[in-house]
């Protein structure tokens, strides 16, 4: 004997197809456990370090990172050489107190003049541990996205052309990073 095929009345139809779209919509709106937004907030050496490692081992376990740059993180990403042309005098000022380069990012405790650098960099290549630029160097393997806060850009002075090469570098403001933010199933504040 053949069985008929029963179908739900047409309001109970439209009530489960109403909840799946509700259920739809507030997935979109859930944070994606696969990927991971970090805030760097200083330029301390060890800080960045910590960024860049938690950073590149997200990565390479498969997440999605974003790594966004503000106040002294944005100065730490300065490359050496000359300030841009054209700048007042407190933007100079913030060029010379704030000078590129990794080499010359301190530690933020025990850094002893610069003792400290120097026994954790030795260290770190007697241990096999990469060092800042070789961990930028993974991060740009890994497709990790960088932002630059614009509006730490402008209150320190500090203009395009004198950040590190980075591909596809953005530059942007809260409202953009906050919106990423709000994606990520992990944000940290470092």
């Amino acid at each position: 004997m053949a069985e008929t095929a029963t179908h739900p009345p047409e309001g109970e139809l439209k009530s489960v197809t109403s909840r799946l779209d509700a259920l739809e919509k507030r997935q979109q709106r859930c944070p994606d456990a696969n990927a991971l937004s970090v805030v760097v907030f200083s330029g301390d050496l060890d800080k960045l370090l910590a960024a860049f490692v938690i950073a590149t081992g997200a990565a390479a376990c498969g997440m999605r990172v974003s790594m966004f740059f503000t106040f002294w993180g944005t100065a730490a990403l300065k490359k050496t050489g000359p300030q841009s042309r054209g700048k007042t005098l407190v933007e100079r000022m913030f060029g010379w107190m704030l000078p590129g380069g990794f080499h010359k990012r301190k530690l933020s405790k025990m850094d002893m003049g610069g003792i400290g650098r120097l026994l954790m960099a030795r260290e770190m290549k007697r241990k096999g541990t990469p060092d800042l630029p070789s961990l930028i160097e993974i991060a740009r393997e890994t497709d990790i996205d960088i932002c630059v806060c614009e509006m730490s850009m402008s209150l320190m002075g500090i203009r395009k052309d004198e950040l590190i090469d980075y591909p596809d570098m953005e530059f942007c403001g809260v409202a953009s990073f906050v919106e990423t933010a709000s994606k990520a199933g992990t944000t940290l504040f470092i």
